[in-house]
């Protein structure tokens, strides 16, 4: 009987080890506006902004790039950034940007924070073009 639960338990263990390998990439964490705000102001982050052209021509952040989640092209965008970077994305609403982040992170960038809505780091005091 000990070996049969020693033998389930090793069995148990190692199946767990690869549901943790086979786990889906955990989303990027969500950051509050001040703290975007921040990184935005010291140069820590490169910023993106996923809304479409049409809404980035409205206003965005100071130096953001438009990177349009919408566009079919997006994922190639993203295999083409620099996984170095640490990237910092938002949108209108947050909802957006926290879609593109973690397609972002399931691309092989690691360094990617939800900057959330635009009119949140607006009313945090970003620098806006």
């Amino acid at each position: 009987m000990r070996r049969f639960l020693s033998t389930l338990a090793l069995a148990s263990l190692l199946t767990g080890s690869m549901a943790l390998a086979q786990a889906p990439t955990p989303p990027p964490p969500d950051v509050a506006p001040a703290i975007a705000t921040k990184l935005i102001r010291r140069h820590k982050v490169v910023v993106l902004d996923v809304r479409t052209p049409a809404e980035f021509a409205t206003g965005h952040v100071a130096g953001a790039r438009n990177v349009d989640f919408k566009a079919a092209d997006f994922a190639q965008q993203v295999s083409q950034l620099d996984s170095t970077q640490t990237y910092l994305v938002y949108c209108a609403s947050g909802n957006r940007s926290s879609k593109a982040a973690t397609l972002m992170r399931q691309n092989g960038l690691r360094k990617v924070v939800n900057g959330g809505a635009f009119k949140d780091l607006n009313a945090a005091g970003v620098k806006k073009e």
